[in-house]
């Protein structure tokens, strides 16, 4: 695990540059409660292709908290501020969840930084200020077992989480692992986040990636991404919340098929 510091604060990455040091850099951003090693499935395909940057969100993983609140904008300046280091001009980005969040705050205020976008089982504004209230004061008060089990129901079918339980295993270890003052603070920063009015100035290349069975950025959230930015393609898979776990070979064929059209890699 490396770390640098970027925005203010220290952030853990990983830089997989088995594609060549010339290789195009593709970011990957995690989701609420979890860390880089989400994106496991995907490294291989990726890196035959691109430079693979992966990072722990702030207040997850080895990354530091930083200050309170944190905002969407703070979680954005921190990949700016990472490939800023690492001395990168433009990247292919690609985000799930609050990860897609960043993903459409770097679209609309960092264009010129990104080449091309992945938005997996978003949406411009998720959940209500109720819900993630209550999200915030559970975890706070009562710590992240208190609300583990019910987030897994959410982000993985029944079906998943019979056949595939070390997968479902080690996403859970990630959400115990995750300090809660660094997922409380991330709650903060997407509760306050609503980038509905904002998304149609987006003009990278964008794929949206949706989730049939996704109860928590619904397949309707990503179709209204796809239909305010201009070209966007739209994919759904036949799975819940974390696509990129649950429905791994699909989804790395339509990221892959993304990315590389048109020659591009």
């Amino acid at each position: 695990m490396n770390r640098l510091a970027a925005n203010g604060i220290h952030l853990a990455y990983e830089l997989d540059v088995r594609a060549g040091p010339q290789a195009p850099l593709i970011v990957l951003s995690n989701s609420l409660g979890t860390h880089l090693g989400m994106w496991q499935p995907q490294l291989d395909a990726l890196a035959r292709h691109r430079r693979v940057l992966r990072y722990d969100t702030r207040g997850h993983g080895a990354s530091d908290l930083g200050p309170s609140p944190e905002t969407i904008a703070d979680l954005g300046r921190d990949v700016l501020g990472l490939i800023d280091a690492l001395g990168v001009a433009r990247v292919d980005f690609c985000g799930l969840s609050m990860g897609g969040l960043i993903g459409q705050w770097l679209g609309v205020h960092a264009a010129d930084r990104i080449e091309r976008l992945v938005l997996c089982n978003t949406a411009a504004k998720i959940g209500t200020d109720l819900v993630w209230n209550a999200r915030i004061a559970g975890v706070l008060g009562e710590g992240m077992q208190s609300i583990t089990e019910a987030v897994l129901e959410r982000w993985f079918t029944a079906g998943f989480r019979a056949r595939a339980p070390e997968a479902v295993a080690a996403v859970r270890e990630g959400l115990l692992a995750t300090p809660a003052a660094g997922y409380a603070a991330a709650c903060t920063a997407i509760r306050d986040a609503d980038l509905r009015g904002d998304i149609a100035t987006i003009r990278a290349p964008t794929l949206i990636v949706a989730g049939t069975h996704d109860p928590a950025t619904t397949p309707a959230d990503g179709a209204f991404l796809a239909a305010q930015i201009r070209g966007a393609r739209y994919v759904e898979l036949d799975c819940a919340h974390l696509s990129n776990i649950e429905a791994a070979d699909a989804f790395n064929a339509a990221v892959l098929d993304f990315l590389l059209e048109n020659g591009h890699g």
